[in-house]
């Protein structure tokens, strides 16, 4: 991590802040999901970084970003991913992104199939308002009364708290409530389906994809039929399926989820230019 650098490049008038770890080799750019920040890549990163080039950002109204009144939408938020890979100069990324940092990267793929080399989904798919069943119902967001919790909580015990109902790597914790202070409650506007037509974007990814999943029974996203459809409309996803953990998969089974993403990797790299 010493050599690591930050910077902030400006897309649309939002400031949007990333973490690199540089090299000339093949770049990553890794989406983090909802109130989490880039940082909490840093597992990742380390892991990959003597083979890749990986670039972790901040979302807006995360992390060292800017929060904007508007736009925390996949659409407006692929966007912004775009801008950042455009400002740093990187030609055909392979893109990481797990929860809503994978609904961010599957939009960018549909909406710009030219920017992104190859993409990996961690839990993440084409979800529809149907698997939110809460806003639905017109139930108080779930997103703001939660983080609204947190908050109230200083840092040490937010992360005795991830420590004792998570049973995740210590190196995952940290990073984990170092994003939950900073983040901005008006990012809790996000809303996974608004503007999204799956059927219009799915078709139009045209990179190497890998989608991995998890079990439900543990609080994974990603159900088996939606996975199967989502293969139906961009034939050339691959599916690994990784038993012994829920939506956070990498956090859960970390050696099996980074040997999949080394293989899936390796082979992209291959033909890199």
């Amino acid at each position: 991590m010493a050599s690591w650098y930050t910077g902030d490049t400006v897309v649309n008038g939002v400031r949007l802040h990333f973490t690199r770890t540089g090299g000339n080799k093949p770049p990553v750019v890794l989406a983090h999901g909802f109130s989490d920040a880039g940082l909490c890549w840093t597992p990742v990163a380390q892991a990959l970084e003597a083979d890749y080039d990986l670039v972790m950002v901040d979302a807006r109204g995360h992390g060292f970003s800017d929060a904007p009144e508007t736009g925390y939408t996949l659409a407006q938020m692929a966007g912004d991913l775009r801008g950042v890979i455009a400002g740093l100069g990187l030609v055909r990324p392979a893109l990481i992104g797990h929860s809503m940092g994978g609904g961010i990267t599957l939009a960018l793929a549909g909406l710009y199939p030219d920017v992104p080399g190859a993409i990996i989904l961690e839990d993440a798919g084409a979800l529809e308002a149907s698997d939110f069943p809460r806003r639905q119902q017109g139930e108080e967001n779930p997103f703001l009364a939660r983080l609204t919790r947190l908050q109230a909580k200083t840092h040490d015990e937010l992360i005795a708290e991830i420590r004792a109902s998570s049973g995740w790597p210590e190196g995952e914790l940290r990073p984990w409530a170092d994003a939950k202070l900073p983040f901005n409650l008006r990012a809790a506007q996000l809303d996974p389906t608004e503007g999204t037509s799956w059927a219009e974007l799915m078709p139009r990814i045209t990179c190497p994809a890998l989608l991995i999943t998890a079990d439900l029974d543990r609080g994974a996203l990603v159900r088996p039929e939606m996975a199967r459809a989502m293969q139906q409309q961009v034939p050339q996803l691959h599916i690994a399926h990784i038993p012994g953990a829920g939506h956070n998969i990498r956090r859960e089974q970390f050696d099996r989820y980074i040997a999949v993403v080394r293989s899936f990797l390796g082979s992209w790299a291959a033909s890199y230019q």
